[in-house]
């Protein structure tokens, strides 16, 4: 098996061109909430809805017949299902193609991993080679695994030891469980709003701060007895991180705080510039270990992903989808040593091991697909070429944005762009409208993203969009035209 050289392209400072100001975003989010809210107006709706039953047939038999065997009839959180799932066919750069032959531009990217542009060719050559030569897994141990963790370590040194798993979900488990054992401490703090995977104790403040176990059908409440939740930039208030972190210590210890470091959601509620420096501050200061979900922000945020960029260095990273460009069984966790070590310690250990694993975590095919899509974003310098489409994107929906008269807005973080005109993310859960205002945007959601799909835009909810190295001038021009015929036809609820 050849693997290629170790030639590391100098990585560009570009990334991120500028960091919003997070109180100027906060204020816009809340004139945003508390103005009325705004959604297609429906003669234009009836227009958008009468493509998906006239242009795409095929994928409404599918997803119809699929509901009677797949709950939902589509088996991935990230599927929009309004007026129902498109079934697709085909990926290629910046583009998708339903089973119906529509093309549309991808501003989902499998929800942020594939920065190279969706089914990268070389890549997928690779894969294939390795797929001819031992299969997609053996049960034992491939060069692969040893030269994937091997390129994380030289983007990310905080990453001192790397373990593949099959999930950002199964990373996070991981992640904490390794925390736990290592301090001997039971209490987890994360972000509220932040999603960490759906194991039972990090369900817990999911999509909107403050909701705490909303979300946890089906989980006991000891499961979540050990984890709390802080909202958003808030770190000196008189429920703040640094309460939370003072309370535990006279109740155990807080063995870690997990946190998404642009924000939860990727940045849907922002951040202040300095916020992680102070978080890592807190926990050195209380003995807890500083978790960075980077799931999304890894390797799109550049190579050494949000760690890099703001030059902190976290105890334990999450990895997931991003660790194989896209590719499935992606996932796992890295960082210092002697946390690290526990997850093999095993027989004659000082320290019992903590215990991980999975049949297919670190199969050669998704190995090599990690290690040929890092390689490929050096010598490419992808993440900064998705950012820099990012950026225009970004610039060109704020001039549409700013003759509507709308109280809508849009920023981004390079590559991550917010466009913001329902907000549901954005509701104040203690407003006694919240939960209205929740249930309405929901729906308002749907609308603007079924809107945005019928102009040839596949975003992920109606408000993120993820863009790639595939994302030309011409590509995001095209998308600024679709998007400006939906914002302009936007209007309040009565």
């Amino acid at each position: 098996m050849a693997l290629k050289g170790d030639g590391l392209m100098a990585e560009r400072n570009e990334v991120i061109s500028h960091w919003p100001d997070a109180d100027v975003l906060v204020e816009k989010a809340r004139r945003l909430i508390d103005a009325p809210a705004y959604t297609v107006n429906a003669a234009r709706m009836a227009e958008y809805l009468a493509y998906f039953d006239a242009r795409c047939p095929k994928s409404k038999a599918a997803t119809a017949e699929a509901a009677g065997l797949i709950p939902g009839g589509v088996q991935h959180n990230l599927a929009f299902n309004y007026p129902f799932p498109l079934s697709i066919r085909k990926a290629e750069g910046a583009y998708l193609w339903d089973v119906d032959g529509n093309r549309y531009i991808d501003f989902l990217q499998a929800g942020g991993p594939t920065v190279l542009g969706s089914n990268y060719a070389p890549v997928r050559d690779a894969v294939i080679g390795v797929l001819r030569e031992s299969g997609p897994v053996t049960g034992l141990f491939h060069q692969y695994e040893l030269e994937l963790a091997r390129l994380i370590n030289r983007h990310m040194p905080s990453v001192e030891m790397f373990r593949m798993l099959a999930s950002g979900s199964e990373g996070c488990m991981a992640a904490i469980r390794a925390a736990r054992n290592f301090t001997g401490k039971k209490k987890v703090i994360k972000m509220g709003g932040a999603y960490h995977g759906w194991s039972d104790q990090l369900v817990f403040g999911t999509r909107i701060p403050g909701t705490g176990p909303f979300e946890a059908s089906g989980i006991p409440e000891e499961c979540l007895k050990h984890t709390q939740e802080f909202f958003p930039n808030d770190l000196d208030g008189e429920n703040g991180l640094a309460a939370l972190l003072e309370k535990n210590k006279n109740d155990g210890g807080t063995a870690a705080v997990l946190i998404e470091p642009v924000g939860p959601e990727s940045g849907s509620r922002p951040l202040s510039r300095d916020f992680n420096q102070r978080v890592h501050g807190l926990c050195d200061a209380y003995g807890a270990l500083l978790i960075f979900d980077e799931v999304v922000t890894g390797f799109r945020l550049g190579l050494g992903g949000a760690q890099g960029y703001f030059g902190v260095k976290p105890d334990l990273t999450v990895f997931g989808k991003c660790v194989a460009g896209g590719y499935p069984g992606a996932g796992g966790v890295g960082g210092r040593k002697d946390v690290m070590s526990t997850f093999a310690s095993g027989i004659g250990s000082e320290q019992q091991r903590t215990l991980v694993g999975g049949t297919l975590s670190a199969n050669p095919l998704s190995c090599a697909a990690g290690y040929h899509a890092l390689l490929e974003m050096e010598r490419t310098g992808a993440s900064a070429l998705a950012a820099r489409a990012g950026d225009r994107l970004c610039q060109k929906l704020e001039d549409v944005i700013a003759s509507l008269g709308a109280p809508f807005f849009v920023y981004n973080y390079g590559s991550i762009v917010h466009l913001n005109t329902h907000g549901v993310l954005l509701v104040d859960i203690s407003d006694p409208q919240g939960l209205f205002k929740i249930l309405q945007r929901k729906e308002i959601a749907k609308q603007i993203g079924a809107a945005y799909t019928a102009e040839g835009i596949i975003t992920l909810a109606g408000s993120r969009l993820y863009t790639s190295m595939a994302d030309t001038d011409e590509v995001i021009d095209q998308a600024v035209q679709g998007f400006a015929r939906v914002l302009e036809s936007c209007e309040p609820v009565a």
